[in-house]
């Protein structure tokens, strides 16, 4: 989604401004734009396309200015132009600037009534009423404009703005979108992403919904909705290095994400499975809440998704729980069943996914116990719910999700093991198994990844197929329904994803002499179900590329193609299975020449419904 930078400082802002904005690429955008402060007025550069444009039109315009505005585009209101494009301006162009994030959902009936005020509007866009409204508002007090403004605003949305007469001051808000303040030395930035600014500075302090903050060089000053300042905001420092947002040696950060999920799955087991033992924070429940849990929801969008229905199969066997997996933006329109003794979880890597957290917060306000899955502190998913488990995955940029996943299916797994701990669900025995072979997950990772598999060699002979179908049972229809969604967001090819057992109910049809279908055949109950779908699609002449099991010789005379994964119980194999979908994805978009970390029209954080 849209993406903010703003630097006040004492180093030139433009090329500090472009490198922001680079690393900002990962969340998606269509157009770009920058403001500076110059001493004749305030000077915008916009371009429609790649950042590369912004960087050719800015390099025409020398600036020497040391405070300023960035801003990527994702249009949600307006055409894609450079009219539409931020930082957009007030009646005065060269005094106030502004750059949004978000929605501003009652912008017709604001901008009627500034219309009738005498406000020339420029844009299409839902944002450009709030530059209007701060400077209906501005009477020589920038921060007190925004908080009036604020206060008239309906929606979910980040902005900054600018404004000539107030050198070395940039002002911001937040309202359920992600904004946050990065601390250097003698210089201050306000980004959507920590990302933004990491090269310059580690060191952070969170703005909470309905704030207002100004920062100098000097530092920031939080302001209260009534105008008081907020005292005491932590400097917070961030653990991520430089290096962990770049690309480390690979060719693209989705490669280097794929190899990083051994470490990011160690560092999310980390110190929770100890000696065959379980150390797990709080879920949010008391062990007598727990036991008297009688449903969980889990509610969340895309690959976070399939990763709640692993969890399902997961809780259901080893907590003997009725678990509902369910997509966030259907669920908050269902008028949902909720109840004390429901549990709803939502999952949401970057913790600002606009669905997921407005279905945790319906769930909260219907009376249900709610717990947030994500990678982000201080997100908004983090202050809805009552209670918070972090996957440790580090930052990940490439906008197809791949160490998310897998960390999010561990967390899953330890979650289902508190439960069925606390509820004796398992045999005291079993569960040291689990947790054993669990502790073991992210070597077997790691073993695959350095393996040999002949994955490059399948992408080569189907790359240029029109159609793929993906099949699987029990635990491996998440596995097949997310490795179709790999092919599909970064290949551009049609692919689908079906229970094996339903195919015979209509995707039988689509199949002809050479379909590839790929079938997730890892060793479970379900195998031989799963061999008999195998043996239907090569009826039809379908090649099958099957993923099984280390040691399964069987699946050699019913697949055309197997790539093995390591051993592991049952329960435990979606995060290994998921692996060569993810890297046959990747070799399959890579031979067709696309960009697979930036994939057309898609965005890493859907902040908006």
């Amino acid at each position: 989604m849209c993406g903010i930078i703003g630097y006040v400082g004492p180093r030139e802002a433009k090329p500090l401004l472009l490198q922001g904005l680079e690393r900002l690429e990962y969340r998606g955008y269509d157009s770009a734009g920058i403001a500076l402060r110059e001493d004749s007025g305030l000077d915008y550069v916009r371009a429609v396309g790649n950042l590369q444009n912004l960087k050719v039109a800015a390099g025409r315009n020398g600036s020497v200015a040391r405070h300023g505005l960035g801003h990527t585009r994702w249009a949600t209101h307006g055409a894609v132009n450079e009219q539409n494009a931020h930082p957009l301006t007030g009646c005065d162009e060269s005094k106030l600037a502004l750059v949004l994030n978000g929605i501003v959902e009652n912008y017709r009936e604001l901008k009627a009534a500034l219309e009738a005020d005498g406000h020339r509007f420029k844009s299409e866009t839902d944002a450009e009423v709030v530059i209007h409204l701060v400077e209906s508002h501005y009477d020589g007090d920038l921060a007190a404009a925004v908080r009036r403004a604020y206060a008239q605003l309906e929606g979910h949305f980040s902005f900054v703005l600018i404004h000539h007469d107030h050198p070395d001051l940039l002002v911001g808000a937040r309202c359920q979108t992600p904004l946050v303040v990065g601390v250097g030395e003698g210089e201050m930035f306000l980004a959507s992403s920590i990302t933004a600014f990491l090269p310059h500075t580690r060191n952070v302090q969170l703005i909470d919904d309905h704030e207002v903050v100004a920062i100098t060089p000097e530092g920031a000053t939080f302001y209260a909705p009534d105008g008081s300042i907020v005292e005491h905001k932590e400097i917070e420092p961030i653990d991520w290095d430089d290096e962990s947002a770049e690309k480390g040696g690979y060719e693209t950060f989705m490669l280097k994400e794929i190899y990083e999920q051994p470490e990011a799955v160690r560092e999310t087991i980390g110190d929770r499975v100890r000696h065959g033992e379980l150390f797990l924070e709080s879920l949010g429940l008391t062990e007598l809440e727990v036991r008297n849990l009688r449903r969980i929801v889990i509610v969340a969008c895309g690959t976070a998704y399939h990763a709640g229905v692993v969890g399902r199969y997961i809780m259901e066997e080893w907590a003997r729980l009725p678990v509902e997996p369910d997509i966030a933006s259907e669920w908050i329109y269902r008028n949902p069943v909720l109840t004390k003794d429901t549990l709803v979880i939502g999952i949401s890597q970057s913790g600002e996914t606009r669905d997921t957290v407005n279905a945790v917060k319906l769930a909260r306000e219907g009376g249900a116990r709610t717990l947030a899955i994500t990678n982000l502190m201080g997100t908004q998913i983090t202050r809805e719910a009552e209670s918070v488990l972090f996957t440790r995955c580090g930052l990940e940029v490439g906008v197809a999700a791949s160490k998310t996943f897998t960390s999010q299916v561990a967390l899953l797994s330890l979650i289902a093991l508190q439960l069925a701990e606390v509820r004796k669900t398992m045999e005291p025995k079993e569960m040291e198994f689990i947790l054993d072979q669990l502790y073991t997950l992210p070597d077997k990772l790691a073993q695959f990844l350095d393996g040999d598999h002949p994955i490059d060699d399948i992408a080569e002979r189907f790359y240029d197929k029109s159609f793929f179908l993906y099949l699987g049972r029990h635990i491996g229809l998440p596995v097949a329904l997310e490795g179709a969604l790999k092919l599909k967001e970064i290949s551009y090819i049609p692919t689908d994803a079906y229970s094996a057992g339903e195919m015979k109910h209509g995707p039988i049809a689509l199949l002809e002499e050479g379909t590839p279908v790929v079938v997730v055949a890892t060793n479970t109950h379900v195998y031989d179900k799963i061999v008999s779908n195998i043996q239907e699609t090569r009826a039809r002449g379908a090649h099958v590329i099957a993923i099984a099991t280390d040691g399964n010789e069987d699946i050699q005379h019913h697949a055309d193609d197997v790539i093995y994964v390591p051993r592991t119980p049952a329960f435990l194999q979606a995060a290994l299975a998921v692996v060569p979908l993810q890297l046959l994805a990747y070799r399959i978009a890579r031979l067709r020449g696309l960009n697979v970390d930036q994939p057309r029209n898609l965005a890493k954080t859907v902040t908006v419904e």
